[in-house]
């Protein structure tokens, strides 16, 4: 599962920053610069974006890689929230940016457990009965 969700994520990237390379379509540089980026640093996004990727895909960075990119789409959702665009899109490759790392790193697993329904049980009563002594 997590190779899948980071062979998407390397797709997606590289499909988008080939069309920021080529400006195809022109409606992604007119949406960059209806939000104050400058067309002459379109390309220089591009490569940001294939560089975090390329830290994201080397196995000894991928945790770098997963916090550059979650930047990098902090700066893409800014954008969309200025041209009215919807952010849904971008929130979901964050998350699999992350899923796509989480299965494969049992440290990152560990920071980060997911949590089944009877540890949430067992928490609330333990809490409960610590707040009632």
């Amino acid at each position: 599962m997590s190779r899948i969700l980071t062979g998407f994520i390397a797709l997606a990237l590289v499909a988008s920053a080939s069309m920021k390379i080529a400006h195809v379509p022109p409606q992604m540089v007119d949406g960059l610069t209806r939000a104050g980026i400058p067309e002459n640093a379109v390309v220089p996004i591009a490569v940001l974006e294939l560089i975090c990727l390329a830290f994201y895909l080397i196995p000894q960075t991928m945790v770098l890689g997963a916090v550059l990119l979650t930047g990098y789409f902090g700066g893409a959702i800014v954008v969309h929230i200025i041209g009215g665009e919807s952010v849904l899109p971008l929130i979901m490759i964050g998350l699999w940016v992350w899923g796509g790392i989480y299965f494969r790193l049992p440290a990152l697993q560990a920071l980060l457990p997911l949590r089944t329904e009877d540890a949430l049980r067992l928490d609330v009563a333990e809490g409960f009965s610590k707040a009632t002594k």
